[in-house]
Formats: C-alpha cells, structure tokens, sequence
C-alpha cells in the first residue's frame, strides 16, 4: 500500500467495537441523576395561590358580584407580579413564562387594568 505522505497515519482507525465501549461510557457518565428539591420551587406554591385567587374571583363574579370577583381576580394578577419579580429565575417555577421584567410588566399590567376597569365601569340601570 502507497501512502500519500509515505509515512503511515499516526493514529490506527478504531475497530466499531472500540467505538461502542466508548459510546457506552459517555452514556453512563451523563446518566448521573441530577439533585431534585423538595417541593421543585416555591414559585410553584405560589402558583397554585394565584390559580386559587382566580377561580375565587371568578365564582365569586358568577354569584353575582362582578365588581368585586374581578377586583379579586386582579389582586391575583398583581400578587403573582410582585411574586415573579421577587424570586429568582430558578425558583419562579409557573410564574416564569419570559424573562422577568416582561412577566412582571404584563402580570402587573393586566392586574391594573382589570381593577382600573371594575372600579370606573358605571353601574347600568336595570
């Protein structure tokens, strides 16, 4: 056999088992579980706080005040606001959609409207 160079690759080419056992090796190294805390984030209980300020708001509106079941549902929404911008990333759990000020800016905002509008929307007759 001629070689181009006229000297012999530095290196063998590996057998297809070599590289298996290799393969095999890798995958077990990476296999490590990763530490899970207990509960996974705070941002998760506080979650379900928000989600149970929501559903009170809403029933509280199909009883038949809707003034204050919106009121409620945008304490929610501020709550969960003040929330999200509080904790950090990693704890935000459900909170955390984007990053924090675009969370906290459309929570917040929301939150405000939906007061703003329960509060100066007239009463109609009837």
């Amino acid at each position: 056999m001629t070689w181009v160079t006229d000297e012999p690759p530095a290196e063998p080419v590996p057998s297809p088992e070599e590289i298996a056992e290799e393969l095999d090796a890798v995958a077990e190294e990476q296999q490590e579980p990763e530490e899970r805390r207990y509960p996974s984030t705070i941002g998760g209980a506080f979650y379900l706080v928000v989600l149970a300020l929501a559903a009170v708001g809403i029933a509280i509106v199909w009883s038949g005040d809707w003034r204050l079941g919106m009121r409620c549902l945008a304490g929610g929404l501020c709550f969960a606001a003040v929330v999200r911008l509080v904790l950090p990333a990693r704890d935000a759990g459900m909170l955390a959609v984007r990053n924090r000020f675009f969370d906290v800016l459309v929570l917040g905002g929301l939150g405000a409207a939906i007061f703003f509008l329960a509060t100066t929307i007239p009463n109609q007759p009837g």
